[in-house]
């Protein structure tokens, strides 16, 4: 099948299942859509909220798993699988390596926490807001048949990707890739920076330097020297 008669046959498939399904009669796959919705939500509201980097990052693993599970009950398996290879199985084992290479606490740690928790959540709120208000005005009288053919497959998804949307993926590509240098230089100027701090506070907190403790032969030398010099005192003395 051709891609545009993979796109035709989608179309056809989601004026159908707007004609024969009603927003008050949910099916099976909407009702597991809504639970993994609700626990999606929970994981990624934990993930946020906890002091334990650890365990926001095995979170946020559950958090992407329910996207991932999303995308298959919305019949989109290409998204889904890209989600799980990419989001899943790179960036989280990347995020749990940093964890360990740089020795980050494991247990509760009172710097994970920030004084703009307040601010951060009235921007999450109102993102959430906004996308959701532009999420329904796109697709308030569009349905998906959940029940038949897939319409998210790799024909449909390429063929929307490399015609509809080109320009949006490469200046995706070229934010990425600006990010990841922006971290790196980031990086780098943390780290010159604590090896000064640590450089300055080395040479300010530095105790004066003591001379070495002397031995016991040292003692012993000493002890006999002192008793010869008081032999020789007390013989001229008495001469």
């Amino acid at each position: 099948m051709s891609p545009a008669a993979a796109t035709v046959s989608a179309a056809q498939a989601t004026t159908t299942a707007a004609e024969t399904h009603g927003f008050l009669s949910p099916t099976g796959v909407e009702i597991a859509f809504l639970l993994v919705g609700l626990v999606t939500f929970g994981a990624a509201v934990v993930t946020v909220t906890t002091k334990q980097l650890v365990h926001a990052a095995l979170w946020l693993v559950v958090a992407l798993g329910g996207l991932a599970v999303e995308y298959l009950l919305l019949t989109a398996e290409f998204i889904a699988w890209v989600q799980v290879l990419i989001y899943v199985g790179s960036v989280v084992v990347l995020l749990l390596f940093g964890l360990m290479l740089t020795r980050a606490p494991i247990g509760r740690s009172p710097d994970a926490d920030s004084g703009n928790r307040w601010v951060a959540l009235a921007v999450a709120i109102a993102a959430a807001a906004a996308l959701v208000w532009v999420v329904v005005d796109a697709f308030r009288t569009t349905w998906i048949d959940l029940d038949g053919a897939a319409a998210g497959s790799t024909a449909v998804t390429g063929a929307s990707l490399f015609q509809s949307w080109v320009l949006p993926f490469e200046a995706l590509s070229v934010l990425l890739l600006a990010a990841l240098v922006g971290a790196i230089v980031l990086s780098r100027k943390t780290k010159a920076r604590t090896q000064a701090q640590e450089a300055a506070g080395g040479t300010t907190t530095a105790s004066p330097l003591r001379p070495p403790s002397p031995g016991p032969d040292a003692t012993r030398s000493a002890v006999r020297g002192a008793a010869r010099s008081d032999a020789r005192s007390d013989k001229e003395g008495a001469r």
